[in-house]
């Protein structure tokens, strides 16, 4: 047998040409654009074949009897078997154009062409899509019923099978695959399209929530999923059946398919994320008049908020348009003809996990995203405030090893000077570092430093708010202490302000800039002994989320960590903490080394969140058990000033530090 093949190369056409150079004595001509010959080393590599088998024929698509010349037409004359159409856009997102050039022309070419070389049948892979929005049960023997044709991609579809049809004087017969994913065995797949779009929001979901979590999907149609390895051996199956299926038309479709909502669940399960046990019908926004659709659309807030979703979740912009796709569709052709061959479409609750497996190792888009700290901020300027010792100087070596110019910031010039030359040894000599003594809670002092940055290194590009002080004593021993509350805030609160605003304006200018905050898992929990602390980065944190509503048209962004309790010199006076667990210093850089990379609002740990949620579901549950660790915990001797060796726990203080070990204060 002797087959030509257009769209060899494609991910459907690459499978069915090694389908059938696997049958004895066949030879397949294929269709190639012009400069694309180099690539067909590879394709005979993979289908393991000789030149001598798999041809390779010049032309083009979109020209006349496909491009192809008139020494090879001539050549292939009353040689072709059979020509198999696969050639075509396979995108909902192509522009129209491109669409009716490659669907609808790319056909009406390979008629004439099949028509010139006297080929003995064309086998032409349509779509369910030639159906359109069809409301009901769709059959094989159905075309001219098709309705809801507005969208390109319907429309050529079913006119590229229309010219088969009606211009076509070579016998056919008539594919329409349906969805068509994965291999149902390996998971491969060559790009995102169908139900992959929906796989980034329920990769998000597994993120952020555990498993058994409830959560509430989206229901909506029918959709119809087929792995790509049923589709080739079914066509190849059919085309070579002794049966005479000359004019018919087959559905390679899967005979159950399924509802939206049962997809994506069968999907979450497969990358266990939360099991979806709510689902709203999405037909219900049918009900919303077109006219304040096109009104909400008409608000600029409404747009940049959809957009911003939609980028985020990597969705195109027509999927909720298929979202309650209303047609089913009947395949008794395609079931009577695989009969006893053993051929027949998997249950996806088989194979989802494969094709989850799959995307996440090879397709998903933050696999091309350069995740790196050095692809973030090497060659840009970072200021780390506090940076000559504890979470600022680990943060700062972290900057340094990734090719940023790093500049430190503290009071102590002796510290400075041991934390550069710490950061040196770390990142190389080379390393570009920088250190200014300043007090930022000096409004003057503070002024003259950001100027400083602004004509020596032309502003910065990420600003680590770092420098703070942290107090751990009881209100009821701080009556007489009101300059604690001063002194906290003026660093904490008004120092980072003062350096944030004073290089905001060159940020604007360039329209670019990163902030991250350090603020406390404190101000999540309300954590007692700590309300000087905690009110000094509560009051950070309204600012910044402030701040960002402003700038978030102005390509400025930032990040609020809230950070668990740390090993450093400034909790080192309270000697209780050596009885907990504790972030190092080189755990928190990694966690603003991520701040910077992924540029997120917030980052807190689990249990911050949850102390956030119980305050805000069940406040007086929540204070009590706040006042339950407040009574548990005494200040220390440094708090009361008094000085102590050891660390005093009570039994119920040391059981409570064993249930929480692993988990962060």
């Amino acid at each position: 047998m002797r087959y030509f093949v257009t769209g060899a190369t494609g991910f459907i056409g690459k499978r069915l040409v090694k389908a059938l150079l696997a049958r004895r004595g066949a030879t397949v001509y294929f269709l190639v654009r012009p400069g694309s010959e180099g690539k067909v080393a590879g394709l005979l590599a993979d289908w393991g074949t000789t030149k001598a088998r798999a041809i390779a024929v010049t032309g083009d698509l979109t020209a006349k009897k496909l491009g192809v010349s008139a020494e090879d037409i001539k050549s292939l004359k009353g040689s072709i078997d059979a020509v198999y159409h696969l050639a075509a856009v396979y995108d909902l997102s192509a522009d129209e154009e491109s669409q009716i050039r490659v669907n609808v022309e790319g056909t009406r070419n390979m008629v004439e062409f099949a028509k010139a070389i006297d080929a003995k049948h064309v086998h032409h892979v349509s779509s369910i899509a030639a159906a359109g929005l069809y409301e009901g049960v769709f059959r094989e023997d159905m075309f001219e019923e098709a309705e809801g044709l507005d969208h390109p991609y319907f429309a050529t579809k079913h006119e590229s099978e229309k010219i088969v049809r009606k211009e076509c004087k070579v016998p056919w017969t008539v594919y329409r695959p349906a969805m068509v994913v994965g291999d149902s065995a390996t998971g491969e797949m060559d790009k995102i399209d169908g139900p992959y779009y929906f796989f980034k929001l329920i990769q998000r979901m597994r993120q952020i929530l555990p498993p058994w979590f409830p959560s509430v999907g989206l229901e909506g149609g029918r959709v119809n999923i087929v792995p790509v390895d049923f589709v080739v051996k079914a066509l190849d199956h059919i085309s070579h059946a002794k049966a005479d299926n000359a004019g018919k038309c087959f559905h390679l479709v899967d005979p159950m398919g399924y509802r939206v909502g049962d997809v994506l669940d069968i999907f979450s399960k497969a990358a266990h994320a939360p099991k979806m046990n709510v689902f709203v019908n999405a037909a219900l926004l049918g009900f919303i008049p077109k006219s304040v659709k096109k009104g909400l659309m008409a608000l600029a807030p409404v747009r940049r908020i959809r957009a911003a979703v939609m980028k985020d979740l990597a969705l195109p912009e027509d999927i909720l348009t298929f979202v309650n796709y209303p047609t089913r569709f009947d395949c008794r052709e395609t079931t009577a003809a695989l009969k006893g061959s053993g051929i027949e479409c998997p249950n996806l609750h088989d194979y989802a996990w494969r094709l989850w497996d799959y995307w996440e190792r090879h397709l998903d888009p933050d696999l091309f995203i350069d995740r790196s700290l050095k692809g973030t901020v090497g060659g840009k300027v970072v200021l780390v405030t506090g940076g000559s010792s504890g979470i600022g100087l680990a943060a700062a070596m972290k900057f340094a090893e990734a090719g940023a110019v790093t500049i430190i910031c503290a009071r102590g010039e002796d510290k400075l000077a041991e934390a550069v030359k710490e950061i040196q040894a770390h990142a190389g000599k080379d390393a570009k570092v920088f250190s200014y003594s300043v007090d930022i809670a000096n409004e003057a002092d503070c002024a003259a430093f950001v100027q400083t940055l602004e004509t020596e290194h032309g502003g910065v590009d990420f600003l680590i708010n770092n420098a703070g002080r942290s107090i751990r004593r009881a209100i009821e021993s701080s009556y007489d202490r009101f300059h604690d509350f001063q002194r906290t805030m003026d660093l904490n609160y008004f120092g980072c302000l003062r350096v944030t605003m004073g290089l905001l304006p060159g940020m604007v200018k360039k329209r670019k800039g990163h902030v991250v905050n350090i603020s406390s898992i404190g101000v999540l929990t309300n954590a007692p002994r700590f309300s000087a602390y905690v009110a000094s980065k509560a009051a950070l944190d309204a600012w910044t989320r402030c701040a960002s509503s402003e700038f978030a048209d102005q390509g400025i962004t930032f990040t609020t960590i809230n950070m668990p309790l740390v090993r450093t010199p400034m909790i080192a006076p309270t000697k209780i903490y050596q009885n907990v667990p504790t972030l190092s210093p080189e755990e928190a850089a990694d966690m603003i080394a991520q701040a910077c990379i992924a540029k997120p609002v917030r980052i807190a740990t689990r249990l911050g969140i949850t102390g956030e949620l119980l305050h805000a579901a069940a406040p007086r549950i929540a204070q009590i058990v706040m006042n339950t660790s407040f009574r548990m915990f005494p200040d220390s001797d440094a708090a009361k000033g008094e000085k102590g060796d050891k660390p005093r726990l009570s039994p119920e203080a040391i059981a409570m530090q064993q249930m929480m070990r692993g988990i962060h204060f």
